[in-house]
């Protein structure tokens, strides 16, 4: 339509919400359908978080708050940031959102002018290149390799700079594909950015507390304290913590950003949620035994996603490290066709055919800008899980 604004153009609906809602309107009509294509855990908030939301509204913190965040939030997060990272911070290097999306927005729309270069790892989360695309920038996606863990190679980063590089964006562990980077290989990515200082860094660091098998947690300013002035480490208790609708993200930076990002912030949402924030302070300040019980169960999860995704003709499946996807790779099947006679040429057309045949609702690769791959959530019922792994196992099992 003529009037609506040229931006709307540059970018498109969230992948991962349209397949989740459209495997919603296919059990709405009575299909019996395995959604797996939502990144939220399936287990409740801890009562603890909940009650501090209640004791709050009975106080009546129910009324505007400052832009970005209620100071004793603010406060719980610079804690947050020293006893998990390392990070020293103060109140007024702290944004606090509507989510780690609100921030990443704020963030980009803030610094992004037309021409400016945001460097992407592939696969990535679907909303990095739209929201680059929207703030008038250009995404410069590095593809990754299963061979490497789905993990960018120092020399690719190198590649991939130039003059007109505003920010890499580095998410570890990552959606889609549960890669973690290990402060080894965080510290030859930052040796490569210590060399160019132009080159702002945002890590989005969501899946922090979701790793297994040991995996020690860094995140980039821990590992080089020479890129503090010109990292912004987003985070937000969505996750780890359960609280995927309570809306709350948060970033420490540089003042001079965080107080941009503010002014974009007042004249959009203004406040996050005051209760939700309240709940906020109790998460990270409160008990936290309830994560490595959680996290047991997602290692569970996915070591059976794993095994039984691998014994599906044409899939190889590897193990990621953290977050609660997979991210098989489905190369052995295209150019099959289905029973009915469908070519599966992509894995957009494997995803389409998996959901019509078996009601088992996956993320095809190509949103996340890596082919011929497809993502799983597996926070989820175990033995949803298990159901959905048969069902693709007898749909791979089906094809020719």
């Amino acid at each position: 339509m003529a009037f609506l604004a040229d931006a709307l153009a540059r970018i498109k609906p969230s992948p991962t919400i349209s397949i989740a809602n459209k495997a919603l309107e296919l059990k709405a009509a009575g299909r019996d359908v395995i959604g797996l294509a939502a990144g939220e855990p399936d287990f409740d908030t801890p009562d603890n978080i909940k009650e501090a939301a209640i004791a709050a509204m009975r106080r009546g913190e129910t009324k505007y708050t400052a832009v970005d965040g209620i100071p004793e939030l603010k406060d719980a997060i610079c804690r947050k940031f020293k006893r998990e990272n390392g990070l020293e911070y103060t109140r007024s290097q702290i944004s606090v959102g509507t989510g780690g999306k609100q921030v990443l927005f704020n963030a980009l729309l803030a610094t992004i002018n037309p021409g400016d270069e945001v460097i992407i790892p592939a696969p990535y989360w679907v909303s990095y290149p739209d929201i680059v695309l929207f703030a008038g920038g250009t995404p410069v996606t590095v593809p990754t390799r299963m061979e490497d863990g789905f993990k960018m190679k120092p020399e690719a980063l190198e590649r991939a700079i130039t003059p007109r590089t505003k920010w890499l964006i580095f998410n570890s562990p990552s959606n889609p594909s549960g890669a973690a980077y290990t402060r080894d290989e965080i510290k030859a990515l930052t040796d490569v950015l210590v060399q160019h200082p132009h080159v702002w860094v945002l890590t989005d660091d969501m899946y922090e507390h979701l790793v297994y098998d040991d995996f020690v947690y860094t995140t980039p300013a821990q590992v080089e304290p020479r890129l503090y002035e010109r990292t912004l480490t987003l985070n937000g208790v969505s996750k780890a913590y359960c609280m995927t609708g309570w809306r709350i993200g948060y970033a420490g930076g540089p003042v001079q950003l965080i107080n941009a990002m503010r002014v974009l912030q007042s004249q959009s949402t203004t406040n996050p949620n005051s209760i939700a924030q309240w709940a906020a302070v109790e998460a990270l300040d409160g008990p936290q035994d309830f994560i490595p019980k959680n996290n047991a169960v997602f290692k569970a999860r996915r070591d059976l996603v794993v095994s039984m995704l691998n014994q599906a003709n044409g899939l190889t499946c590897p193990k990621p490290e953290g977050a609660f996807y997979v991210y098989p790779s489905c190369h052995g099947v295209i150019g099959k066709k289905t029973p009915s006679g469908r070519v599966i040429n992509t894995d957009e057309d494997f995803a389409t055919a998996l959901l019509e045949a078996e009601g088992v609702a996956v993320v095809h690769g190509a949103a996340f800008g890596l082919s011929p791959n497809f993502r799983i959530s597996y926070a989820t019922k175990t033995e949803d899980l298990e159901e959905a792994c048969r069902r693709i196992q007898r749909f791979c099992g089906a094809l020719r």
